[in-house]
């Protein structure tokens, strides 16, 4: 830009009306931040770049330096946006490329050894400011990782709305990779348990990662999204066993069942009898049938019931007696197979059950470690405001601004008294939050609507 003055300082349409522009999801305001203060926690650097070749750093006949020359022209408006919002300031000057007016005209074309010394030396000035000093865009609680959320946010401006952060990310990490890492279906249902263990607390990490001050509840409607992806994970793997062991059933019965009137002969349900355990010991040697294999098997010894009756009764070569005891075996050792049907789903069901309060535990955990660091995050954020009131306060002062100065008083007051509470009952905070949260997932059920209504008032 050109020389700093009045005019260009009103011409930044985009700082001088940041109070209307910008929204900030976290502040405690619901229409978003509109207090300075608070956007000087979150705020990168101010940098103003001049290229005047007229300019000169003196003022009142003194050398001043580019620095100085920034600070000197922001009081030409006193109360201008950029004091207030922006803590750190810094301003570079550029002398003229070159002399040459020929070179001018293809600067990108020329050598460094072409450029003016002095032009050069203001170059390499700005860069060795921007690169380590200048501080990365950063959202409330000093959240800095926003190259995945350009396109999100470049799309929801564009088309009016308001963009904001929530759980579909972490949902969708959940689900892509549960569907990579999980084979189905799965030998047991402990191996599926543990996939999703691991990719839900990745997921969990995700979502912690980029959110920040957390009133809509969505972690605890992250957890219960999870929750529901994890059922139809289940699901699936339960689908895809059976379909299997369907399959493979059928293929090792093929030649048994196509055959099955050769055993309406004397001796014949011996013959069938030992095909059948053939086709059993067959079954349970197939690798990966999964959490359905048991629940197949014996729906297809159900199935079999008529069909081996009629081959008993028929039987010639067996007595009436035999014939009973034989009944009896197999009745028996049918009531023995369901038995341990429903034995193993109690098992699963008992699997699930511990699974989703460990799942809870590490959750919770998880959280903790976030609301943590946010606290503490929170505590230096209004460590840093107070800094910059009572410097802006000491200036106000200095350029004879005394009315100024004193409205700022009861904002200093405020955030000191602030900074005191919260150091105070930080921890005691952080365990009322939890104890909300804990409410709402070990709760049953029913209570679930009315436990999150009650802790969503901790954010008010």
């Amino acid at each position: 830009l050109s020389t700093i003055n009045r005019q260009a300082l009103e011409q930044l349409h985009y700082v001088t009306e940041l109070t209307e522009l910008i929204r900030a999801r976290s502040s405690p305001n619901p229409d978003g931040i509109k207090n300075s203060t608070e956007f000087v926690s979150f705020f990168p650097d101010f940098v103003w770049t001049v290229l005047d070749f007229m300019l000169e750093l003196k003022l009142n006949g003194k050398n001043i330096t580019s620095d100085e020359y920034l600070e000197n022209a922001l009081k030409l408006i006193p109360g201008n946006c950029i004091r207030q919002f922006f803590p750190n300031r810094k301003c570079f000057v550029f002398d003229r490329p070159t002399h040459d007016k020929e070179l001018l005209q293809k600067l990108e074309t020329i050598s460094e050894d072409q450029l003016d010394p002095n032009f050069w030396e203001g170059t390499k000035a700005f860069v060795s400011y921007i690169f380590p000093y200048a501080k990365m865009k950063t959202l409330r609680e000093g959240i800095v990782r926003l190259g995945t959320l350009v396109t999100t946010y470049v799309d929801a401006i564009n088309s009016g709305t308001v963009p904001c952060l929530d759980d579909a990310k972490a949902v969708d990490h959940y689900s892509e990779q549960m569907a990579q890492s999980l084979r189905l279906p799965t030998d047991m249902l402990q191996e599926l348990l543990d996939e999703h263990t691991a990719c839900e607390k990745e997921a969990i990490s995700v979502f912690i990662e980029h959110s920040f001050k957390d009133e809509n509840q969505l972690f605890l409607k992250l957890v219960k999204l999870i929750g529901e992806k994890k059922g139809l994970f289940v699901l699936k793997n339960e689908e895809a066993s059976d379909k299997y062991c369907r399959e493979e059933l059928e293929r090792l019965s093929k030649d048994f069942m196509e055959n099955i009137s050769t055993f309406s002969v004397p001796g014949g349900h011996r013959l069938y009898v030992d095909m059948r355990e053939k086709i059993e010991r067959d079954y349970w040697q197939v690798p990966r049938k999964g959490v359905k294999a048991s629940e197949v098997f014996q729906s297809s010894l159900k199935s079999q019931v008529i069909i081996e009756n009629s081959i008993l009764q028929a039987d010639t070569a067996l007595t009436a007696g035999e014939k009973a005891i034989a009944e009896e075996r197999t009745q028996r050792e049918a009531a023995e197979k369901e038995q341990e049907l429903l034995r193993q789903k109690q098992r699963e069901q008992q699997q699930l059950m511990e699974a989703q309060e460990k799942s809870n535990k590490e959750n919770l955990e998880q959280l903790r470690e976030k609301l943590v660091q946010e606290r503490k995050q929170l505590i230096e954020e209004h460590n840093m405001m107070l800094e910059k009131q009572l410097k802006d306060q000491k200036a106000y002062l200095e350029e004879g601004f005394k009315k100024k100065a004193e409205e700022m008083s009861g904002e200093i007051q405020r955030l000191s008294y602030h900074i005191k509470y919260m150091k105070q009952n930080s921890g005691s905070i952080v365990d009322h939050i939890l104890r909300g949260f804990a409410s709402v997932i070990f709760a049953p059920i029913l209570l679930v609507e009315e436990a999150v209504r009650g802790i969503a008032s901790l954010f008010k």
